[in-house]
């Protein structure tokens, strides 16, 4: 990952994705934001009990950094639900949308996904001009959104899975992603990403999910940074408990 810093404002980048000059995206750090504790100090979530107007100035923040206006949150609902911003479609795109999953292929539209241990994954078909970003937690994770997300990515914009390019962003570790009642939670078929002590790989799965979907490894990266191994980077729920959301951004030129 690559480590910037805009005017004191601290994001991460894919190598891959940062070498495609028509496109911006990051994976911010919880630093340098307006938010006190528990949400300290750049939470972008309005849905964890932070004042509504400090989240409002934390995104503001992000449209500084990204030098955008338009940026598209979703609801999140640890679903399967993709909500997709067409060109040519008659849709609202100020407008709130529910879902797990963002597709677009507007200029300027900056799709974020707000996370604290799930997963961020970024999207980007350079042939096709496409971006999407997808929150994968555990749920979205056995129900394969990003797998889904591929499949609506061809049927919506003819994009080849052989084009896209993916990283995998900051989020629960297989150090750290243990799941107890895991026999009752996770499906039997991905136990094997599982050790001895009930920790699971949900990297490898998302690796493995991309891959099923007909990308490319070596156009995949996975950050390989664990959310609640770096509390003083990101912020984690499984670490922290009641703390804030931590944003995910990409979008076209």
């Amino acid at each position: 990952m690559i480590l910037n810093d805009k005017n004191g404002i601290l994001f991460f980048q894919f190598p891959n994705l940062a070498s495609f000059s028509e496109i911006k995206h990051g994976i911010f750090t919880r630093k340098c934001g307006y938010s006190n504790e528990p949400y300290k100090s750049l939470n972008v979530s309005f849905d964890v009990g932070d004042h509504p107007g400090i989240v409002e100035q934390n995104r503001n923040i992000l449209c500084g950094c990204i030098k955008g206006k338009k940026f598209v949150y979703a609801k999140q609902r640890h679903e399967t639900q993709i909500i997709v911003l067409a060109k040519h479609d008659k849709v609202c795109c100020n407008a709130t949308f529910a879902g797990d999953a963002i597709i677009t292929d507007i200029l300027s539209k900056h799709l974020v996904i707000q996370v604290a241990d799930c997963q961020s994954l970024l999207l980007y078909d350079p042939a096709q001009h496409v971006v999407a970003n997808v929150h994968s937690g555990w749920r979205g994770s056995i129900k394969n959104i990003i797998g889904k997300t591929i499949k609506k990515m061809g049927k919506k914009f003819a994009c080849r899975s052989e084009n896209i390019i993916a990283g995998i962003g900051p989020s629960l570790g297989p150090c750290c992603a243990e799941f107890v009642n895991y026999k009752k939670e996770i499906p039997f078929n991905l136990w094997k990403y599982k050790d001895n002590d009930n920790l699971f790989d949900f990297w490898a799965l998302s690796r493995d999910q991309l891959l099923d979907a007909g990308l490319l490894i070596k156009n995949i990266h996975s950050s390989n940074i664990c959310t609640k191994c770096n509390t003083d980077l990101f912020f984690s729920f499984r670490g922290e408990g009641i703390t804030g959301r931590f944003a995910a951004v990409i979008g076209l030129k």
